[in-house]
């Protein structure tokens, strides 16, 4: 058991060699993360929603039971690591660092309705589910570049990118969710409230859209 707790331990870290078990871990979970945040995109978009709804249904089931088997199986894996070799105070240590919560964040948003949370909060609660693009912030050194020094500035470009798009996404999908029930055709979809959002940013402005609630003007002012 601890021979298999050590594979199961070297498996989950990133690992910079191509080709090797954890590389192609790696690889799918990234993949399954960025599919994430495009079909959570897609899904607020009428049209596509409603081809296939029980698809985004069915990938969101699937996802959820990937991320959460990573998350177990990190957790238990966590005591192997010295700076966390308590096998209880190690662990809890462990499950409040920067990424462990990220994974937890990654997963909250399914298990919450179930524990009895009230659903009128569950729309809202559905945007924590783009927290597992910050599930990138593991992998990025994985990422294969041209060569050292570009490596280091590439990194730093590719997180940068990565915090810009988070912030666009998280901010547009509030928007959404606080603007669409008054204004259904103006803030229709993430994407449009996207397009509204990177208009305002670069300033030229997006015509007559504009948030009229309460709480879409003061998100707009913070």
């Amino acid at each position: 058991m601890k021979r298999f707790k050590w594979w199961v331990y070297e498996v989950l870290e990133v690992s910079d060699e191509k080709g090797n078990l954890s590389w192609y871990v790696d690889f799918f979970l990234m993949m399954l993360i960025g599919l994430n945040v495009f079909a959570f995109v897609l899904e607020t978009v009428d049209w596509i929603n409603d081809i296939s709804p029980e698809f985004f249904l069915y990938f969101e089931y699937f996802s959820v039971v990937i991320f959460t088997i990573e998350y177990i199986l990190r957790l238990w894996t966590a005591d192997i690591n010295p700076n966390y070799s308590s096998p209880v105070i190690g662990r809890i240590k462990f499950a409040f660092t920067p990424l462990a919560m990220i994974d937890l964040l990654a997963i909250l948003p399914f298990y919450l309705p179930l524990l009895g949370v009230d659903l009128r909060f569950l729309r809202i609660l559905r945007m924590f589910r783009l927290f597992r693009l910050l599930k990138f912030a593991r992998y990025v050194a994985a990422l294969e570049v041209l060569g050292d020094v570009i490596k280091r500035q590439k990194e730093a470009l590719i997180m940068s990118l990565v915090l810009l798009f988070f912030l666009l996404l998280f901010t547009s999908s509030a928007m959404y969710f606080v603007e669409h029930d008054a204004q259904p055709d103006s803030f229709s979809s993430i994407p449009a409230t996207m397009w509204w959002g990177i208009a305002t940013i670069t300033t030229v402005g997006y015509g007559d859209v504009y948030p009229i609630t309460d709480l879409g003007r003061t998100m707009v002012l913070l």
